[in-house]
């Protein structure tokens, strides 16, 4: 018996609080309904779009680029890279690449002119003079579902274009292999390769995953 008093206390002090809340109850029922209802038109409504992260970016700079933001905020946009290149494969136009000096390796890559005067000449530091072998503008990625060669063809363009040779891409087991530490990410090979869209392409540095 002592152990049911315990329960039983319990119990009835539960039933009396119960009783005593029940009006208290009927009084926030209609609220919590119409609260309940709002709940549902919120859901029912269009959200508002969340303000969509920016894309990876997707341009190639002159060899010596600062990291992309640093880049962005540091390039004066005088056009200095422009003037110098040798091949005129750097561009800048206003509202593309952020108005920023862009390669793009389709219309004209870097040739890696000797004495790298884009490097040498910018008067903002936006492109610091970097050894050959330490640039890294990208890297290019062989598509093998695009190529010729997987249709027998024994193309070897993009391997006998590279300014940079053996160090940078390779034909390895009949493939086109390229070595990720060697490649400087010009865009040579995208530039001569024969296929469209191109089976090899050069991914900026700062696209990279």
């Amino acid at each position: 018996m002592r152990d049911d008093r315990p329960v039983n206390r319990r119990n009835f002090f539960r039933e009396g609080l119960r009783e005593l809340l029940k009006p208290l109850g009927e009084i926030i029922e209609p609220f919590e309904n119409a609260l309940g209802g709002l709940s549902e038109l919120e859901k029912a409504a269009p959200k508002p779009k969340p303000t969509p992260t920016p894309p990876a970016w997707g341009f190639l700079r002159p060899p010596g680029a600062l990291e992309e933001r640093q880049f962005l905020q540091t390039c004066s946009r005088c056009a200095t890279c422009v003037n110098v290149c040798p091949a005129q494969c750097i561009k800048i136009e206003p509202g593309k690449a952020g108005g920023a000096p862009y390669i793009d390796p389709n219309v004209m890559p870097c040739v890696v002119c000797d004495g790298l005067l884009c490097m040498r000449d910018c008067p903002s530091g936006a492109l610091v003079p970097t050894a050959l072998g330490l640039i890294d503008m990208g890297t290019a990625v062989w598509k093998q579902e695009l190529c010729v060669r997987s249709r027998g063809e024994d193309c070897t363009i993009c391997i006998d274009q590279c300014p940079i040779g053996a160090v940078a891409i390779e034909l390895r087991d009949g493939k086109i292999h390229v070595i990720e530490d060697g490649c400087i990410g010009c865009g040579v090979c995208q530039n001569y390769c024969p296929t469209n869209p191109k089976s090899i392409v050069v991914v900026p540095r700062d696209a990279m995953p």
